[in-house]
């Protein structure tokens, strides 16, 4: 069983998730006895494809992927949300189960959680909860759109540097668990390909890489090893509670 606890009911200290954070303290207020806090934990499934989505998950640190599951049961990943998303979109806009797993790839002590009933009556007021998740819903799916066209048509280098950076956002330090195994099945390629594009970013100096961790040592120059795909789907995500607070 998750382990969960409720917010307090006075002293509540600011939610750490970003689209929480840019409500209106009242509708945050309202909200609060909804929201239950549990942890995530490496490589649960917070969702699974073609099941109904029971509940709604406001990170508030660490991330999770977004992957969509092939027939041989391969992934490959389409958005990297971590404390500036929620993970369950499908409930903002008809609640159909969910076309893609959703999959923790950094461990946090803090996540929100909110059953789908919570969710869609709180949406039915139609008031800034509503605006707030009806306009990141539109940005995620343009952050997977532009990660759709990256896998595309860009280098493994330029997608492995737009991964790290999404990734170095949002576990906040420098240094970070990462498998080849893992890069290789979110990126779509192999780890062959993986170990060899890994040692390009290492011996350029923008990265370490070693028994499963990965350190980030240039971020300037990363940057400039990605895709302009990187800054556009930032923005997409980042741009929402900036418009909203305004």
């Amino acid at each position: 069983m998750m382990a969960k606890r409720r917010l307090p009911a006075t002293n509540r200290p600011p939610p750490s998730n970003h689209l929480l954070a840019a409500l209106p303290p009242d509708d945050y207020r309202r909200l609060v006895p909804t929201l239950d806090i549990i942890p995530l934990k490496l490589k649960e499934f917070l969702h699974k494809p073609g099941e109904p989505i029971k509940q709604v998950y406001f990170p508030g640190g660490g991330f999770a992927s977004v992957v969509t599951v092939l027939e041989d049961g391969s992934m490959v990943e389409v958005a990297t949300i971590g404390r500036e998303g929620m993970l369950g979109t499908s409930a903002v806009l008809n609640g159909d189960p969910s076309p893609a797993a959703v999959m923790v790839q950094a461990e946090a002590d803090t996540c929100y959680r909110m059953t789908v009933g919570d969710f869609r009556g709180e949406m039915d007021r139609r008031g800034p909860f509503h605006q707030l998740m009806t306009r990141y819903a539109q940005a995620l799916t343009g952050f997977i759109m532009q990660s759709t066209a990256c896998n595309a048509v860009h280098s493994v280098e330029q997608r492995l540097s737009r991964w790290l950076l999404l990734a170095h956002d949002r576990i906040g330090r420098d240094d970070f668990p990462l498998t080849q195994e893992f890069v290789a099945m979110m990126l779509g390629t192999s780890r062959p390909t993986v170990t060899v594009v890994a040692g390009v970013l290492q011996k350029a100096g923008l990265i370490t890489y070693q028994r499963g961790h990965v350190t980030i040592v240039d971020r300037e120059n990363l940057e400039a090893a990605s895709c302009e795909c990187y800054r556009t789907a930032t923005d997409l995500l980042t741009n929402v509670t900036r418009t909203h607070q305004r």
